[in-house]
């Protein structure tokens, strides 16, 4: 029980001194904010210039030269010397100096406190304009909400795909404070003159921080992932959807989930809104098909990028009642993989026959969406005696060293499956906690692997010397990006890569490696020795966050790519399509393709594999008429079907 003199009262107290009405009556005043005292001592100045004023005029009392003043001209002396207390200082005659000097004490006291409010109310609103918390009066800009690591690539892809507007506005609301981002923008990325990136603080939870960003005139908005709340993109979008000023038409979100668990609950929040990608995923299949082919990953990149050739959906009356396979062939700087239908299904490398209707449009890999046009019929050049048949080999099990391990591991394992035959191996080096009751877990569900399992340190040289890694068909490197800070795993990564380049160019022998690290920084440093294939993760999804807020439609055709069952990306032997060591036209591959029902998109050159300057002699979409000698070892990149 509390003591009782905390909740004494006077018994038979009727009315409150005036000393603690009148002390209460001033604490709501100065409570009630920077224009209400203003307002205040307004008042006080105005009854202490009537005061004084009064008893000039009334009283009679003058200067020595003995003029008398009227009220209106007294009032006006008492303001002057209440706002400038030198104005006094000709002042004569005592009874009118002593007059004055009240009225100028009582304007220094007011002069001072107003002088004092108005820079406490500049500070905070000073301080407010620093924390970022004002309105943004933006229209059509790119709404970002949240803050990571990938928003620095998703802000330079962005600049690059509105590069030819006038006018571009990113606007970003996170819980860091506003000058850190803007600092940590300008010192990793160039804004050019069209573009300005404006940073607001604040919960992007929280449905009055939305409004403050203007989130009902934006074009798209994107909702970054949280590594440390991974329900933060799912509760970001219930407050964007729900938001009760929202409105009515739907909003163009594009969301990244980190954990496939979450996606039905997502697809609930965010219904037909939201256009989800699922980052672990992505990066799984990346890592996969990259494996099987070397170079497959900057091949995704160029695709991913705004930098090159893009994705475009073309509507070609032209070629309505056209066969996709005359399509494929009726466009010189273009190439043609699939069709977007009247009905809004894309089917990526139709069959060859399939008619286009009105209403179609193609899906079309371009330069920019004026360079898609029809080629001159006369350029169609077969060169028919180049052609080749393809003569593929029989599949045989493989083995796969697996280095390093995270939390995508096991995706990783279960696509492999899909793409191997029975008898195939993969072998697991690691050191991190849980990991064998992981892939215990993990080999029930595979069909054509077979898991083994060595626990130990992939930067061990021993180790590696005594893995026989010349025995393997293909090298994976994970980094521990679940245990360890970016840097501090692409460092193990890092070491780890440069032994077995080490062991490799000892024995002479090359072998597909394929390496994920975090930090794109980390990727410029290991490619300095050789080039090899690697995955950035942030990187990669980054890039494909901005395509989809530029393009929704996408979504298809990227999913189309990256998934198993459908066409997908193959880079094969040149042998298997056209003649090597003369010079052919790109038609002529294209022909030669098409009889297998395959889409080409480019080829790579293997002598400039290593070649930064070059795009590690990767080029997409080439232009048909020109003629191109290829060696044996050169590969061609198609869009197909199968394993």
């Amino acid at each position: 029980m509390a003591p009782s003199h905390l909740f004494f009262m006077p018994k038979k107290q009727t009315k409150l001194p005036l000393r603690i009405r009148l002390h209460y009556a001033f604490d709501n005043i100065m409570s009630g904010g920077v224009i209400a005292v203003i307002g205040w001592l307004a008042l006080v100045s105005l009854a202490l210039i009537i005061i004084a004023a009064s008893v000039i005029a009334f009283t009679g009392v003058t200067q020595m030269e003995g003029r008398r003043y009227g009220f209106f001209e007294a009032a006006w002396l008492s303001l002057l010397r209440t706002l400038d207390p030198g104005t006094m200082g000709q002042d004569t005659g005592w009874e009118f100096r002593i007059i004055m000097l009240l009225v100028t004490l009582g304007g220094i006291f007011i002069v001072s406190t107003l002088i004092g409010i108005l820079s406490s109310g500049i500070e905070r609103k000073l301080d407010e304009l620093r924390k970022g918390r004002s309105f943004v009066v933006e229209k059509k800009h790119t709404l970002i909400l949240g803050w990571s690591t990938k928003i620095f690539s998703i802000i330079s892809e962005l600049i690059i795909a509105n590069a030819n507007k006038r006018k571009f506005r990113i606007v970003i609301l996170g819980t860091k404070d506003k000058i850190e981002m803007e600092d940590e923008i300008k010192s990793r990325i160039t804004v050019p003159k069209n573009t300005k990136i404006i940073c607001r603080s604040g919960n992007p939870m929280d449905t009055k921080n939305l409004q403050m960003v203007n989130i009902n005139k934006s074009k798209a908005i994107i909702v970054l992932d949280d590594e440390k709340d991974q329900m933060f993109a799912i509760k970001t979008m219930l407050a964007l959807v729900n938001n009760p000023s929202r409105k009515p038409e739907p909003y163009n979100i594009v969301t990244e989930i980190g954990d496939k668990k979450n996606l039905v609950t997502a697809k609930m929040v965010g219904g037909n809104e939201a256009k989800f990608i699922l980052s672990d995923e992505l990066i799984s299949r990346i890592v996969v098909q990259t494996c099987r082919y070397e170079g497959l990953s900057n091949v995704y990149v160029d695709l991913l990028n705004f930098d090159n050739d893009e994705i475009y959906f073309k509507n070609e009356p032209l070629l309505i009642g056209k066969t996709f396979a005359e399509a494929v062939s009726a466009f010189d700087r273009s190439s043609v993989i699939g069709i977007r239908y009247k009905a809004g299904e894309i089917k990526l490398n139709p069959p060859m026959d399939t008619l286009l209707q009105e209403g179609d449009r193609l899906i079309v890999i371009a330069e920019d969406d004026d360079t898609i046009v029809l080629a001159h019929p006369g350029n169609h050049e077969i060169q028919e005696s180049d052609i080749l048949q393809a003569n593929p080999e029989p599949a045989a099990p493989k083995k796969i060293l697996i280095l390093g391990w995270n939390h995508r591991g096991s995706l990783i394992v279960k696509d492999l499956d899909n793409y191997v035959i029975k008898g195939s191996e993969i072998m697991i080096v690691a050191k991190t906690k849980m990991i064998e009751e992981t892939i215990s877990g993990l080999q029930p569900e595979l069909k054509n692997i077979t898991i083994k399992f060595h626990h130990g340190d992939i930067n061990d040289r021993n180790l590696l010397e005594h893995l026989n890694i010349l025995s393997y068909n293909n090298l994976i490197l994970l980094c521990y990006s679940d245990d360890e800070s970016p840097r501090e795993a692409d460092a193990k990564t890092l070491i780890s890569l440069l032994h077995v380049r080490d062991i490799l160019n000892r024995e002479q022998k090359t072998l597909n490696i394929v390496t994920e690290m975090a930090d794109i920084q980390d990727v410029e440093l290991a490619k300095i020795t050789k080039e090899d294939d690697f995955v950035v993760s942030d990187i990669l999804v980054s890039l494909m966050i901005a395509q989809l807020s530029e393009n929704g439609e996408l979504k298809t055709v990227f999913e189309s790519l990256f998934n198993h069952d459908g066409s997908e990306l193959y880079v094969k032997n040149v042998k298997d399509f056209v003649a090597t060591g003369k010079p052919v036209n790109f038609y002529t591959v294209i022909e030669s393709a098409k009889r297998q029902n395959q889409v080409v998109i480019g080829y790579r050159i293997q002598g400039e594999a290593s070649l930064h300057n070059k795009n590690y002699g990767i080029v997409l979409n080439p232009r048909k008429s020109n003629k191109i000698t290829f060696s044996e070892d050169d590969k061609i990149i198609v869009i197909a079907e199968g394993k």
